[in-house]
């Protein structure tokens, strides 16, 4: 059962990772700039979509590769969130912000859960494991005196 959850996860984490990857590298290729324009009418200062930009484009990348899964998931979801609320609310569910409610909660799933199979996350805490394994067998065992 465990194996087919990190296979789902793996599923989430990759389309999640490539949707953002997408939307941010058309940002950048468009022009962040343009982006940024609509950011003040929100009552929201400009730079935030460089921020906004940033995230989509290397948060995509880290969780297609799944490093920082978890990190880059909650900045992802935040940024749903404000999408939501700024700019898809009042243009209701059906037609507005339905995608960005399913992008939100499968980068929520993504925080609370993880997903190790193939990611660079799981190397690392596999390295760090076996590191910290090597370095409790090198060091003599401490006495206790009385």
């Amino acid at each position: 059962m465990k194996k087919n959850q990190e296979i789902g996860s793996l599923l989430l984490r990759v389309i999640l990772g490539f949707t953002f990857f997408m939307h941010g590298m058309d940002k950048f290729q468009g022009g962040v700039e343009n982006f940024a324009a609509g950011f003040p009418s929100m009552g929201l200062p400009s730079f935030l979509a460089y921020f906004v930009a940033f995230i989509e484009l290397v948060g995509g990348i880290s969780l297609i590769i799944g490093i920082g899964t978890r990190i880059f998931s909650g900045l992802i979801a935040c940024i749903m969130i404000g999408a939501i609320m700024l700019v898809k609310l009042r243009d209701g569910f059906l037609g507005g912000y339905e995608f960005d409610v399913v992008l939100m909660i499968i980068a929520l799933y993504l925080v609370l859960n993880g997903s190790y199979l193939l990611s660079v996350d799981s190397k690392l805490l596999q390295l760090k494991s076996a590191s910290s394994r090597k370095a409790h067998e090198e060091s003599p065992v401490n006495e206790r005196t009385s």
